[in-house]
């Protein structure tokens, strides 16, 4: 093939081929060595920039409906803000996205095409609310009425969130007759006006810190509202319960072999068609076509699809520049800060204590806890969501000091059993080049007013794909494929 990549293969893993075909442990042949072999060829019907999820996603469409496509990818692997992460006997942890739950069709669908199955998060017992000292046991993943006057404005706020959010119309959250309105608070300002109880913030805070990797004062109202309009389907209205609940929610089931192995097997169906190590630096319209500028050469292509976030967007030259409603667009749709710590055990000891590993904390750097086990593993694994402000505190500290302020997070929710882990692992996002943050990318008071319809406008040749820009499920790997599918749609109708 033209591109030179070597084909992945499928890898044997101790223990068996069974565990292999488990763990779907797909690997690149040296990237590296890729990356020299061969020159991109000179054109194609569609260039892709991103092999994450939705740019996988719209190359294959593409390729189905019989197009020219290649994928330019920036990093030494495919997969985006999705990774997985090894812990041993072939067993994975996510260190990226991970969940799904009801009404994500569409990623259950992909995954279900790519032989990829699904299995429920162990939500048997209590979970653990922690205010300070106090301790306290509680039913699910939001906090009861049981856990006093802040969970009861919890519950209240939320049903009113829902009223809210059932009015949106997820394609123009702009249009809404109050959005002006909603746009100029944040979230943490209506709660302020709208509660009796100010600690309802930290409950709030336990879902945006891994939800946005952003604290209540950093989000529009607006955007919010929004984000849990988008918790549903075609069919299906959104709902904060549904986005924030495990069962029955959007945490509900998480991927045998790690959500990875989804671009994993999507990217060696498309084979030659992905070229790894090729950030894209220019994209120049011409008349005819467009010229992608690329470290590993220049393609021209009918069409381009950019499925990167919006920070890594913002380092590409367009040519004609992006018109300034884009650019500020961009500019103001800020990446959240997000990292993920997990700590290994030899069992899930909480199990058996009756809790089910999910905790929320109102301070600490485990304000959000969940049992990332993988699939009939004797192995238990604590995963705390190190996001927002939280991150500003903690990701500055030194790893040791991180790493044993986890653990005695862990350990005051599940006993001091959780203190001595066999191992322990953490990913931030913020840190990763071709990303910039995690898990998605937020808007502040005024931007989704402002410059939201801009979010899906093609700009000549080039369309936009990436969860952010998704109706349904933005942020979600849900998300991703359908904004992969449209983007996909719009760029063969233009062909």
């Amino acid at each position: 093939m033209p591109q030179g990549l070597t084909r992945r293969s499928l890898l044997g893993v101790a223990a068996g081929g069974a565990a292999a075909a488990a763990t779907g442990a797909f690997s690149w042949e040296s990237a590296e060595a890729a990356s020299l072999q061969g020159d991109l060829p000179a054109s194609v019907d569609v260039v892709v920039v991103g092999a994450g999820i939705s740019g996988l996603v719209a190359a294959r469409d593409l390729l189905a409906a019989g197009k020219s496509v290649l994928v330019l990818e920036a990093r030494d692997r495919v997969g985006g803000r999705v990774l997985n992460h090894d812990i041993g006997g072939g067993e994975v942890i996510e260190s990226g996205g991970a969940f799904t739950g009801p009404t994500q069709d569409r990623i259950q669908a992909l995954a279900k095409s790519l032989g990829v199955d699904t299995f429920k998060e162990y939500t048997a017992g209590k979970s653990v609310y922690v205010n300070g000292k106090s301790v306290q046991t509680f039913t699910g993943t939001v906090p009861t009425l049981q856990l006093g006057l802040a969970a009861l404005d919890a519950a209240l706020l939320q049903s009113r969130i829902d009223q809210f959010a059932k009015q949106i119309d997820v394609n123009a959250p702009w249009a809404h007759p109050k959005a002006a309105e909603w746009d100029k608070m944040t979230l943490q300002q209506w709660i302020v006006e709208n509660a009796l109880d100010d600690d309802v913030v930290e409950v709030i805070e336990s879902w945006t810190q891994p939800g946005f990797g952003a604290d209540a004062y950093e989000l529009s109202l607006l955007f919010a509202l929004w984000y849990v309009a988008c918790s549903g389907n075609e069919s299906t209205k959104g709902t904060f319960e549904r986005n924030a609940n495990t069962a029955g929610g959007a945490q509900e089931s998480r991927f045998v072999g790690g959500s990875q192995l989804i671009p994993l097997r999507l990217a060696d169906q498309l084979g030659d068609h992905v070229a790894l190590n090729a950030p894209v630096r220019s994209v120049l319209q011409q008349d005819t076509y467009a010229e992608v500028h690329s470290d590993r050469g220049v393609v021209r292509a009918g069409r381009v699809i950019v499925a990167a976030p919006p920070q890594v967007v913002r380092n590409i030259d367009f040519q004609p520049g992006l018109p300034i409603q884009r650019q500020q667009l961009l500019k103001h749709w800020q990446m959240g800060n997000l990292m993920k710590c997990d700590a290994i055990y030899s069992s899930p000891f909480w199990r058996s204590a009756g809790r089910n590993g999910f905790g929320i904390a109102a301070s600490g750097p485990t304000r959000a806890v969940f049992d990332n086990t993988p699939p009939g593993s004797s192995k238990g694994v604590l995963l705390a969501f190190v996001g927002g402000s939280t991150w500003r505190e903690y990701g500055e500290q030194s790893a040791d000091a991180r790493r044993t302020a986890v653990l005695q997070g862990f350990a005051q929710m599940f006993g001091a059993k959780a203190l001595d882990p066999i191992d322990f692992v953490e990913h931030d996002w913020n840190l990763e080049e071709w990303t910039g943050g995690g898990p998605t990318a937020i808007m502040a008071p005024g931007t989704m007013t402002a410059y939201g319809p801009w979010m899906r406008k093609p700009h000549g040749r080039v369309h936009w794909a990436g969860t952010e820009t998704s109706t349904y499920w933005t942020g979600y790997m849900d998300g991703a494929v359908r904004a992969g599918e449209r983007a996909a749609a719009e760029a063969r109708a233009a062909l």
